[in-house]
């Protein structure tokens, strides 16, 4: 039996529907129609053109088609980070989202930097996605308007847009941070600690004040060295942590930012206890981290999924030509107390 050969690979130049009608002996119009499923072909002929499409690796290039369409059954999601725990649950729930409607997403990682982030988002809009779900890194995003007045429907997730009113869908960093702090005054602490991110940034900014509205609302004042944002690169968290535990009146309590400023606390708190050195110190942390409810640690925990359900919904409703005015939803979190947030103030 004689091998059927199939070409050399073209990379780079993929095979089109003149390819497909040469190798079958057909017109262009007939292969048309056996890609769309269109009537007028005999059974003959559509073998002979499936079997050029199959030898050939020809696929119908649907992106030509929605155009014609003035849509193109894209949408792209512009992260921090795709490494992020909380990130990849988001970017999931908006995935599973745009599938419900059709479309594919394509997401990509600003790590932080303002202006990856506008080079990311604009080269989106190049490629033209239908709309954007962005998660911004900075805090003006005047270069997005002429996109949305182009027709790209634009909605802000975790942080809001900086300088232009868009939809934007938030945790409650404000209020799950008072509640944080709230609990650990509630177990008895008065010097507690706080370690955040960037104050830039607006979640960490809204932490920080969730913090300092629980400590009024106790009525305790804030020592200036019981606050330290900064960068969430572990050297300088435990740097900040070792700094806050030592002297003669150190804090009893830390309540942590962010999951990355949380696992880093969890490390140096645990190298403490390896060393035989003074009573536990008691941690809440802000977003939930791997194996924290087997480590036994407390946290408010955010819910990505509905952040990045809730966004996408919302884009979906604009694409379907929603137009009230741009919305903020606040997505609510919620305390798992685990047993290092109830620990009490050590005698020291």
């Amino acid at each position: 039996m004689a091998e059927t050969t199939r070409p050399e690979p073209r990379y780079g130049n993929r095979p089109t529907m003149k390819d497909v009608a040469a190798r079958a002996g057909v017109g262009l119009k007939t292969v048309s129609r056996v890609v769309n499923g269109e009537p007028g072909v005999t059974p003959e002929t559509e073998r002979r053109v499936r079997e050029a499409i199959e030898a050939l690796g020809f696929r119908r290039n649907d992106s030509a088609r929605v155009l014609r369409k003035g849509r193109t059954a894209t949408i792209g999601l512009v992260l921090e980070d795709l490494a992020d725990p909380f990130y990849g649950q988001l970017s999931r729930a908006v995935e599973e989202v745009a599938r419900a409607h059709g479309t594919l997403l394509i997401n990509g990682s600003s790590a932080e930097d303002p202006g990856r982030e506008q080079e990311l988002a604009l080269t989106l809009c190049a490629r033209r996605v239908d709309g954007l779900i962005v998660i911004p890194a900075g805090d003006d995003h005047r270069y997005l308007e002429p996109e949305i007045r182009a027709g790209v429907a634009t909605v802000f997730a975790d942080r809001p847009a900086g300088l232009i009113e868009a939809d934007a869908v938030l945790s409650d960093s404000f209020g799950g941070a008072r509640e944080g702090v709230a609990h650990l005054i509630a177990h008895g602490h008065r010097r507690i600690g706080f370690i955040g991110d960037r104050p830039r940034i607006h979640t960490a900014a809204e932490r920080l004040r969730g913090y300092r509205a629980a400590m009024d609302d106790a009525g305790l004042p804030v020592d200036e060295r019981w606050v330290a944002p900064g960068s969430t690169d572990p050297e300088r968290v435990a740097a900040a942590v070792a700094g806050m535990l030592s002297g003669p009146e150190p804090v009893t309590a830390l309540f942590a930012g962010n999951n990355r400023v949380t696992v880093t606390a969890v490390r140096v708190l645990a190298e403490r206890t390896d060393r035989g050195g003074p009573p536990p110190v008691a941690l809440v942390g802000f977003d939930d981290i791997e194996l924290g409810d087997v480590l036994g640690v407390t946290v408010i925990a955010q819910d990505p999924a509905a952040v990045g359900r809730t966004a996408a919904q919302q884009l979906f409703r604009r694409l379907d030509g929603a137009a009230e005015a741009p919305r903020q939803v606040v997505i609510g979190t919620r305390l798992l107390a685990r047993g290092s947030g109830e620990l009490p103030p050590s005698s020291r």
